[in-house]
C-alpha cells in the first residue's frame, strides 16, 4: 500500500494551491510534450511568407498613392482647362462685337448698326446653343419651383392665369437639359 502511495505521489505533485496537478506524461493533453522539436524549417516558412505579404502590401499603397496623385493632378489640370473649348468658340462673337463697335462709331446709320448687332446676338446664341445651352420656355406655363424664382406675385387679369408665369425678367437656362439657371419669373395670384 505504501508503494503504491509513493506511485501515485510521484505522478501528482501539490502546488500548495489547493489542487494537484498531473505530470504523467503519458496522460491526456501531454502528448505535445513528447513530440520532435521542429528545427526551425516552418517558422522560416512563415518568416518568408510573412515578409512576401508585407512587400506586396507595401507595394499595394505605393501603388494606390502614386493613383491618387494622378487622379488630383488631372483633375486640377480638368478644372483648369475645363472652359477652353466654350472660351475658344465665343472668341469669335468677341471679334464680331469688336467689328460692330468699330462700324457704331464709324456709321451713323441705325439701320445698318441694328443689323450688324443682330448678326453678333444671333451669332452667340447659335454659339450657346451648339454647346448645348438653351433658354427655357416659361411664358404662361404653370409655376413650378423646381424651374422657376417668383420675384413677385401680381393679380392675375384672368382667372385662367392663377399660378401661372406672367412675365420673365431674367431667363432660365439647360445645359444638355441640365437646368444651370433658374428662370426669375413674376406669378399671377
Amino acid at each position: 500500500m505504501e508503494e503504491q502511495e509513493m506511485a501515485q505521489n510521484a505522478e501528482t505533485v501539490d502546488t500548495g494551491a489547493g489542487f494537484d496537478m498531473n505530470t504523467d506524461e503519458n496522460a491526456a493533453g501531454t502528448s505535445h510534450l513528447n513530440a520532435a522539436v521542429d528545427e526551425g524549417g516552418e517558422s522560416e516558412k512563415l518568416q518568408a511568407e510573412l515578409q512576401e505579404q508585407k512587400d506586396k502590401y507595401l507595394r499595394l499603397m505605393a501603388e494606390f498613392d502614386n493613383f491618387r496623385r494622378r487622379t488630383a493632378k488631372e483633375r486640377l489640370e480638368l478644372m483648369q482647362t475645363a472652359g477652353k473649348d466654350v472660351i475658344v468658340s465665343l472668341l469669335d462673337v468677341l471679334d464680331d462685337c469688336d467689328r460692330a463697335e468699330k462700324q457704331l462709331q464709324a456709321n451713323d446709320d441705325i439701320a445698318v448698326q441694328k443689323e450688324g448687332i443682330q448678326i453678333v446676338f444671333n451669332k452667340l446664341r447659335t454659339t450657346l446653343t451648339n454647346k448645348g445651352v438653351k433658354a427655357m420656355d416659361s411664358m404662361h406655363t404653370d409655376f413650378d419651383v423646381e424651374k422657376h424664382e417668383a420675384i413677385t406675385e401680381i393679380p392675375a387679369p384672368t382667372e385662367k392665369l392663377k399660378g401661372k408665369v406672367l412675365d420673365e425678367v431674367v431667363k432660365g437656362y439647360y445645359l444638355n437639359d441640365k437646368l444651370i439657371r433658374f428662370a426669375k419669373v413674376v406669378v399671377g395670384k
